[in-house]
């Protein structure tokens, strides 16, 4: 991978973060005894919607051939 994840690691990495952010909201939505205790599931469904973020753009620049930089940086 010299060139960063696959397209078949990237899909996997972001439907896995899609699974994790929908058990995360699945545990807030719980009453906060029926909640597993000791885990800070907000905490938790952030960081997954950041991957998924990130995925989803890097998936995005895999299909068009573009790489993600920004326009004003000269490069």
């Amino acid at each position: 991978m010299p060139g960063g994840p696959s397209l078949t690691a990237s899909v996997s990495v972001l439907v896995v973060a899609i699974l994790v952010a929908a058990f995360a909201n699945f545990q807030l939505r719980r009453d906060y005894i029926h909640r597993i205790p000791g885990v800070p599931w907000f905490g938790v469904q952030f960081v997954a919607a950041a991957v998924c973020l990130v995925m989803t753009a890097h998936l995005v620049s895999l299909l068009t051939g573009h790489d993600l930089h920004s326009s004003r940086m000269g490069y």
